[in-house]
C-alpha cells in the first residue's frame, strides 16, 4: 500500500504515522477517516517530507485513496442528544475553539487594533523582526498577529488578563508556579487549576497522564487553556497541542526556551492558539525581544465594547 509521486514512493506507515499524532498513541488508527484527517494527513507529509511536496498521485493494484477514504459527516440535527453534545469528528472539535471571546484587557485592545489595521507607520526593524519570528516558528502572517512585548512576565500577565477563565472550565498547566504568571489570573475567576510535571510530556509514558486530563469531562467548550513548552532537543510537546485542540482545549506553547537556528519549528502543521518565542535584538537593548503570536482564527478581536 503506497502513495507515488513522480518517482517517489510514500509508505503507508507515513500516512499511519500522521493520523497517529491526530489520535494519540493509546488509540489505533482504522479507516475510514474524515476530510478534515485527509488534510492533515497530506499537509504532515509534505513538511516532513518535502520530497513529496509535489503532490501525491494513487498508482499500483493496491490503491490507498486518501479521498476515498472519508466519510459524509452527520447532520448534528439528526443525531441523538449525547452524540449531539460529545461530537467525536476532529472538525467538530476544532471549530468549537474558534472565535472564542476574550476577556476586555489591554490585549484585546492592541488586537483589535491590529485586526482593524488603518494605516500606522510600522518600521522596518519591527517588520523584520515580526517576519523572524514568523520564519522561526513555521507561520504565516495571514494565520498569526505578532505582538511585542516588554518581557515574558507582562506577556504572561497579559494573556490571564485575557482568556476567558471562570468556575467551570480548566487551566493545565507544565510552568511552574514561579515563572507562571498566568495561575493567579485562572485561580482569582475560579478555575479549575491542574499543575502538570514537564516529565508527563514523554510521549514514552504509557497511559499518558496528559490524554486524560485532556479528556476530563466539562459540559463547556472550549475545555480551557493549556499551557505547553518546547526546550532544546524535546520537540515531543508539539504532539500535545494536536491532542489538545481534538479534545476542545486551547493551547499557549511556550518556546522561549528554544535557542533558534537555521532549523525552524513545523508548527503550521499543529496550530497553538498563543506563541511565546524570544529574538536577539540585532538593534540593540534589550538583548532579546519577546514576541507573542496569537492566532487569527482562534479569538474574536472585535472588542465587546465597540
Amino acid at each position: 500500500m503506497v502513495f507515488k509521486k513522480a518517482h517517489s514512493m510514500i509508505p503507508a506507515h507515513l500516512v499511519a504515522g500522521a493520523i497517529s499524532t491526530l489520535h494519540g498513541l493509546d488509540l489505533r488508527w482504522s479507516g475510514p477517516i474524515t476530510p478534515t484527517e485527509i488534510e492533515y494527513v497530506k499537509q504532515y507529509v509534505f513538511v516532513k517530507y518535502p520530497q513529496y511536496c509535489n503532490g501525491l498521485v494513487e498508482e499500483g493494484h493496491n490503491k490507498f485513496d486518501l479521498d476515498n477514504l472519508s466519510i459524509k459527516e452527520e447532520s448534528t440535527d439528526s443525531l441523538p442528544d449525547d452524540k449531539r453534545k460529545a461530537p467525536k469528528n476532529t472538525s467538530s472539535n476544532v471549530s468549537d475553539l474558534d472565535k472564542t471571546q476574550l476577556e476586555p484587557s489591554r490585549l484585546l485592545e492592541i488586537l483589535t487594533k491590529k485586526s482593524s489595521f488603518q494605516g500606522s507607520f510600522i518600521s522596518i526593524p519591527e517588520i523584520q523582526a515580526m517576519n523572524r519570528a514568523l520564519k522561526h516558528c513555521g507561520l504565516s502572517e495571514k494565520d498569526y498577529l505578532v505582538l511585542f512585548m516588554p518581557n515574558y512576565k507582562d506577556a504572561m500577565m497579559m494573556i490571564g488578563e485575557s482568556y476567558p477563565f471562570f468556575r467551570g472550565n480548566f487551566y493545565l498547566t507544565i510552568i511552574s508556579e514561579e515563572f507562571d504568571q498566568i495561575r493567579e489570573f485562572a485561580t482569582h475567576k475560579e478555575s479549575k487549576v491542574v499543575s502538570a510535571p514537564e516529565s508527563w510530556l514523554d510521549l514514552r509514558i504509557k497511559g499518558s497522564q496528559l490524554s486524560q486530563n485532556f479528556r476530563r469531562k466539562c459540559k463547556h467548550s472550549p475545555k480551557g487553556l493549556f499551557l505547553t513548552l518546547c526546550l532544546n532537543g524535546t520537540r515531543y510537546s508539539l504532539h500535545w497541542i494536536s491532542e489538545a485542540h481534538r479534545n476542545s482545549w486551547h493551547v499557549l506553547l511556550d518556546v522561549t526556551g528554544l535557542t533558534f537556528g537555521e532549523d525552524r519549528l513545523a508548527l503550521a502543521l499543529h496550530r497553538p492558539d498563543f506563541v511565546l518565542c524570544l529574538l536577539d535584538n540585532t538593534h540593540g537593548q534589550p538583548s532579546n525581544i519577546t514576541c507573542l503570536l496569537v492566532r487569527r482564527k482562534s479569538f474574536d478581536t472585535t472588542s465587546p465594547s465597540a
